[in-house]
C-alpha cells in the first residue's frame, strides 16, 4: 500500500482520537497510573513512547521486505528493544532526575501492545511516509493522554504543575495515590469519549 491512497491527515488524527492508546483502546495503562502523579514525569514518559513508536514504525517499514514472515515477531521485538535502549541511554544522560523516577517504566515500553500492534498491522505493510505518520499519530496520542492525566492529577492532587505551586487551596491528596490514578484515568477517559461522541454526532448531523 502506497502513501498515494492513504489519507495522511486522517491517519495522523486516528492515533490521537479514534484509536487513542489510553482513552479509546485502554492499552498500556500501567504508566498512565504509575508516573502521572507529576506533570514532568508524565510528559517525559509520553515523549519516550512517542520517540520509540515513531522510530520502530520507520525501522520496520524500511526493512519490511527483507523480514522473514516466520520470524517477524522476534524481529519486531528486537527492533523495539533496541529503540527502548536508545531512549533509556538518552534519558539517563540528559534528564537523569526524571529517569531515576520513570526508568523502570521506560524499560516496560518493550512490552507495550500498542507499539507491537502498529509494527505488525501497519508499518510492516506500508511505505515509510504513512508508517511515519502513523507512528507520530499514535505516539502523540499517547503523549497527549499522559499529559492530560498528569496535569489533572498534579494540579488537583498537589496544587502544583511541573513542581511549582499554582493554587493555595487544600489539594485532594488521593489523586496522587495509585487508587486516585485509576479514578483520574476513568474520569478523563469518560470525558474524552463523551467529547468525541458529541463531535461525531455533530459532524454526522452536519453532513445531512
Amino acid at each position: 500500500m502506497s502513501s498515494s491512497n492513504i489519507n495522511l491527515k486522517e491517519l495522523f488524527l486516528n492515533g490521537i482520537v479514534k484509536e487513542n492508546t489510553i482513552f479509546k483502546l485502554a492499552l498500556s495503562l500501567c504508566p498512565s497510573i504509575a508516573v502521572t502523579n507529576n506533570l514532568k514525569n508524565g510528559v517525559f514518559m509520553g515523549a519516550a513512547v512517542l520517540f520509540v513508536q515513531l522510530m520502530v514504525n520507520i525501522t520496520i517499514s524500511l526493512i519490511r521486505n527483507i523480514i522473514q514472515p516466520k520470524v517477524r515477531l522476534p524481529i519486531f521485538m528486537l527492533v523495539i528493544s533496541g529503540w527502548v535502549t536508545v531512549t533509556q541511554l538518552l534519558m539517563a544522560a540528559f534528564v537523569p532526575d526524571v529517569y531515576s523516577k520513570v526508568g523502570l517504566y521506560i524499560a516496560l515500553i518493550v512490552a507495550f501492545a500498542s507499539i507491537l500492534a502498529r509494527a505488525e498491522m501497519f508499518a510492516s505493510k506500508n511505505s515509510i511516509v504513512p508508517s511515519m505518520v502513523d507512528g507520530l499519530g499514535m505516539g502523540i496520542g499517547f503523549l497527549f493522554a499522559l499529559t492530560v492525566i498528569s496535569f489533572f492529577r498534579e494540579l488537583v492532587g498537589k496544587g502544583s504543575l511541573w513542581g511549582y505551586a499554582i493554587i493555595n487551596t487544600k489539594p485532594l491528596l488521593i489523586l496522587i495515590l495509585p487508587a486516585g490514578g485509576f479514578f483520574a484515568v476513568g474520569i478523563l477517559m469518560a470525558l474524552f469519549n463523551w467529547i468525541n461522541a458529541r463531535y461525531a454526532a455533530k459532524a454526522a448531523a452536519g453532513s445531512h
